[in-house]
């Protein structure tokens, strides 16, 4: 007889059901309206033969401290006592030989969707506790847009919270300009969790409703078929060409908003002399643009001319500023919508990521809710998370980031818990050469992930259903309770219990649980959420009432209005969080940072490389999310293994380009450049640029025996380790050219 349970993951709520004590059937909720397939993972991905079964230290770093194999070793079985004992005087080692800025504790990543037993906020209370470590800030999926933002318009965290609901663009919106297109995969996840999957639904509507969708993007399934969004196939990574094509037909046929530009921008002069061409002799007019992005100028005139006659909405994926010098395709988003002068009108404007989470373009209140307290980090040591291997290369080296310095710490350990870095970070055999560096890595994971692959200090950690937890976000309306779906597989623990226990070592265990269980945590976390809701003027049930009915949803918020709908009526007294309190089409700020790759306003930039220049590597490589699994987790799970061919990552390529290498569908690929290779197994599909290919990220991470060959099909072996600019040193993943050839066995 079955048994159902309730769980909650980052890529939606689903009902679980048990028999004999074995995961069965995994069912969506019925307030989804259209439930995540990636949940079908769950079924067999959790008990798995790669679970790790306990605690296990790398044999080379237990015999000698070796560090060159690390990645390519055997390892040993210790118990849990043995194990916390040797990683706690090996932390021990570190801070007092080097302080605590040579632990590196960044673990970045999305773990698990709990509140409480979630991995990094448990990794960072543990080590804030001890006297701190050195920490990433930003995000790999957005550091260019969270750094020249607050810039420009707005603090990224309005941005992502406060943008122009989609019910507003069912509405209003006329036109809808999706540079980067919208991916609905890409909605199928939200950080923190995800109750009800509106994005699909909600483009639906849009379209019944009459507005006209422009998807500019190489790849035309970046917006679905049935949307009917007339297709400008562009290069991979010149948007801002474009863009600045389509802003010269306004400015020199007298179409820009001068009145809009006037009263609630700056600098619109300084860009105008660069537009037109009075600074460098450069006009950026169509005919320019369409020698850089391949789309014809008098498209690019068409759409410009449709772009003034319309209530337009810009839309601008997050793939994009993960580019050379991409912060500035965000910047010239919001100059471009600024020339169109709709900012604050109904439907009009501009936003970021629709397509990206499906949060994004909710009208859902945003709440925050109670978390785990994680203390603060009394080293204050940070590096921009894309640079983690040019840290652990080369201490002591400074790098420019927004108008500071920063100076690489030297690192000795490096403690991981949640989220995979040979999956996020680029150049992956670099990655290699600097993950070898430290004398020690530890990591807490559930299975044989390359992460636990590549440290020295393995301790086996269990998933989220295999504990208690409460899911709730501020993007969602919900909080539900997570039961405990399957007992403890085999001698894990929550991430909780490994770091009270190496607190108790450490001589830091009261300070650390303050004496509470995970229980008397999750009641104190929603002690703390129901002062806060009565401050915003609702209530919460009390903690037993939540935990028997399993779920609550909060209100909604009331007289929901456009986010820039005040500072359009009068940017005086509402005004932005900018310097001057307006929009700055040019940033004395940033100006004055003195950077030649980010001047003081949106400007086309040549990346390292593209298509269109000469070059040994004919193809752009668009390393896509995945659509049957959250970036690499659960890679393992059956339905993400379906997506594969022949148990490789599954490369797209036009058939025009698979002839010319003699290429059939179904083959195994091998895609390369002068920084790595990987397999791959080609589909061949009509729907993308001659010269582009997509090959998802997300597959773990292994190499050949014999050679640095990538054998499962991760595009980050291809990437280059680049900041995007001095600005925000962000990831430059999507600026990446390859060749593909048919595979012959060595």
């Amino acid at each position: 007889m079955s048994k159902r349970y309730r769980t909650a993951t980052q890529w939606g709520v689903y009902d679980v059901d048990v028999e004999d004590e074995r995961i069965i059937a995994v069912h969506g909720i019925g307030a989804d309206p259209a439930p995540s397939a990636v949940g079908q993972n769950l079924k067999d991905a959790i008990q798995h033969p790669l679970r790790i079964d306990q605690p296990y230290i790398r044999k080379g770093w237990l015999d000698e401290r070796d560090r060159a194999h690390r990645g390519d070793d055997e390892f040993v079985a210790v118990s849990w006592e043995e194990g916390t004992r040797i990683a706690a005087a090996e932390i021990r080692r570190v801070i007092d030989e080097h302080g605590n800025s040579a632990i590196f504790a960044g673990s970045y990543g999305w773990a698990s969707a709990g509140r409480f037993h979630h991995a990094q906020s448990q990794l960072h209370r543990f080590v804030n506790l001890l006297g701190g470590s050195t920490r990433s800030i930003n995000t790999y999926s957005t550091a260019a847009a969270q750094v020249i933002l607050p810039h420009v318009v707005a603090p990224w965290e309005q941005m992502e919270l406060e943008q122009t609901p989609w019910q507003e663009i069912i509405a209003h919106t006329e036109l809808f300009v999706a540079f980067g297109g919208v991916a609905l995969r890409n909605t199928q996840v939200a950080y923190g969790g995800i109750t009800e999957h509106q994005a699909t639904p909600a483009l639906q509507r849009a379209v019944e409703s009459g507005v006209k969708f422009v998807n500019v993007s190489p790849v035309q399934r970046d917006m679905p078929e049935w949307v009917n969004a007339h297709w400008l196939a562009s290069r991979p990574g010149t948007d801002v060409a474009l863009m600045l094509g389509i802003a010269f037909v306004l400015e020199s046929e007298g179409l820009a908003a001068t009145e809009f530009l006037i009263s609630h921008c700056t600098g619109y002069d300084e860009f105008r002399s660069y537009l037109v061409g009075e600074r460098d002799g450069i006009a950026k007019s169509p005919q320019w643009a369409a020698a850089i992005c391949s789309v014809d100028a008098d498209v690019i005139r068409e759409l410009a001319l449709s772009m003034a006659k319309h209530r337009t909405f810009i839309a601008c994926a997050w793939s994009l500023q993960r580019a050379d010098h991409g912060e500035q395709p965000y910047w010239m988003t919001v100059t471009l919508a600024c020339m169109l002068g709709n900012i604050g009108l109904p439907g009009g404007g501009f936003g970021f990521g629709y397509g990206a989470e499906g949060h994004i373009g909710s009208n859902w209140r945003r709440f925050h809710w109670a978390t785990f307290p994680k203390s603060y980090n009394p080293t204050g040591s940070v590096i921009p998370v894309a640079r983690i291997a040019d840290m652990l290369l080369s201490p002591g080296q400074t790098i420019p980031y927004n108008g500071q310095v920063v100076r690489y710490p030297y690192i000795d350990l490096i403690y991981w818990a949640g989220g995979n870095p040979f999956h996020h970070h680029q150049d992956l055999n670099r990655l290699v050469r600097a993950w070898r560096k430290p004398s020690t890595v530890i990591v807490n994971e559930p299975w044989w992930t390359p992460t636990a692959q590549w440290a020295d200090i393995v301790f086996p950690a269990s998933t989220a259903l295999e504990r208690e937890d409460i899911c709730a976000s501020s993007h969602d309306p919900y909080a539900h309770a997570m039961q405990q779906v399957i007992p403890v597989q085999g001698d894990a623990r929550s991430d909780h219990e490994i770091f009270a226990s190496l607190a108790r070592e450490l001589g830091i265990g009261d300070e650390f649980t303050e004496g509470k269980s995970p229980r008397d945590w999750l009641v104190d976390m929603w002690q703390r959420s129901q002062e806060r809701a009565h401050k915003e003027g609702f209530d919460l049930p009390d903690f037993d009432a939540f935990w028997q009915a399993g779920s609550v949803k909060i209100p909604p918020r009331e007289n929901a209005k456009n986010w820039l709908h005040d500072f359009r009526g009068n940017p005086a007294s509402h005004p932005l969080r900018t310097p001057s309190g307006k929009i700055e089409l040019y940033s004395e700020t940033i100006a004055r940072f003195d950077y030649t790759d980010c001047i003081g306003h949106a400007a086309w930039y040549e990346p390292f490389e593209r298509l269109g220049q000469d070059s040994a590597y004919p193809l752009h490589m668009v390393s896509s999310q995945p659509e049957h699994k959250l970036h690499s987790q659960l890679d393992h799970g059956v339905y993400s293994q379906s997506a594969k061919t022949q148990g490789k990552e599954t490369l797209r390529i036009h058939p025009d380009a698979a002839t010319a290498r003699g290429i059939e569908n179904g083959d195994i690929v091998r895609v390369y450049n002068a920084r790595g290779e990987c397999l791959a197994g080609a589909l061949l599909d009509r729907h993308m640029n001659v010269d582009v290919v997509v090959l998802p990220t997300g597959s773990w991470f292994k190499q050949s025996s014999n050679s640095n060959l990538e054998i499962n099909g991760n595009p980050n072996v291809l990437t280059k380790d680049k900041g995007t600019s001095s600005l925000a040193q962000g990831s430059s993943a999507h600026t990446c050219l390859v060749e593909v050839a048919a595979f012959r066995e060595m």
